[in-house]
């Protein structure tokens, strides 16, 4: 096993609980249970992962009383995902696991709201594509379903898209950093609610440490920039320094730890600091020669 994959492995079973990705006899296969559904899927590494992409090879098992199809539809599903999330050099189970997590959502959220237990083969594309394809403004219908998914009232444009760093395990604590674009200190409230009503993970996280920075879009030379600590100590501040370092703005960044019984001293720090370059990265909004 690489020192790559020891690493996520060790770090997807930090966030998701223990056993959520295991190996089974065979050195190369690891089972994945899905969070949250009752299904688990075989994923084959090569032994130059990351530089080559892994596999789903298969379904494991899905859970008692679901329907005839359902582990098909979810197999077909992970290996379009895995296609789309991989990028060669690097790791990409944990987005994976959050692409599946929520396009499953979207999906059981439709079976139950319709009144059907049963569906055609494929559904799961369809979902994933009309996810895309739909306009907001098409209908009220559509409108209306994608203000239940947030479960706030708010409009489907204000949906924060969050972009992510790979998990990074340091002494069984586990750091994971999400950015996204935001517009006024009003964005920020909004997408802090969407994302931890959401992303019951990250909810459960030990800490979640932000900061923002924004340049107010109707008054020129108003800006607005703030931190949380969340129990980390002084965390917040050195993540809002990173963005002034950075030059960054119009960016929330959020950093959850969950905490390993191991304290890390200073070096939590550079931790939180590393993955939250990472996620600002990730969404363009400074270089990776930064």
């Amino acid at each position: 096993m690489s020192d790559d994959l020891r690493n996520e492995v060790e770090a997807i079973n930090s966030i998701y609980g223990e056993g959520t990705l295991h190996r089974t006899t065979d050195v190369c296969i690891y089972v994945l249970s899905i969070p949250s559904h009752p299904v688990s899927i075989r994923v084959a590494f090569p032994p130059t992962y990351p530089d080559d992409p892994p596999s789903v090879a298969g379904v494991e098992s899905t859970g008692w009383g679901t329907r005839k199809g359902y582990g098909t539809d979810v197999l077909e599903l992970a290996q379009r995902i895995l296609g789309d999330v991989y990028t060669p050099t690097w790791v990409c189970l944990y987005e994976l696991i959050q692409e599946l997590e929520t396009q499953l959502r979207v999906y059981d959220n439709e079976e139950q709201k319709e009144g059907r237990t049963a569906a055609s083969k494929g559904r799961l594309e369809n979902v994933a594509e009309r996810e895309v394809q739909e306009p907001a403004s098409e209908n009220a219908h559509v409108q209306q379903r994608d203000r239940d998914r947030l479960g706030l009232g708010l409009p489907p444009c204000q949906v924060p898209q969050w972009h992510l760093s790979r998990p990074l395990t340091e002494k069984k604590s586990t750091f994971v950093a999400r950015a996204c674009y935001v517009r006024s200190p009003i964005m920020v409230r909004e997408a802090m609610a969407h994302v931890l009503s959401t992303e019951k993970k990250m909810a459960k996280a030990t800490h979640n440490i932000s900061a923002y920075r924004i340049r107010d879009p109707n008054k020129v030379g108003v800006t607005y920039q703030d931190c949380d600590d969340d129990g980390e100590s002084a965390a917040g501040g050195r993540l809002l320094h990173l963005l002034q370092i950075m030059d960054v703005w119009d960016v929330l960044v959020v950093v959850s730890r969950w905490y390993g019984g191991v304290k890390l001293g200073p070096d939590r720090f550079r931790l939180i600091n590393q993955v939250g370059k990472e996620a600002v990265i990730e969404g363009g909004w400074c270089k990776r020669t930064v």
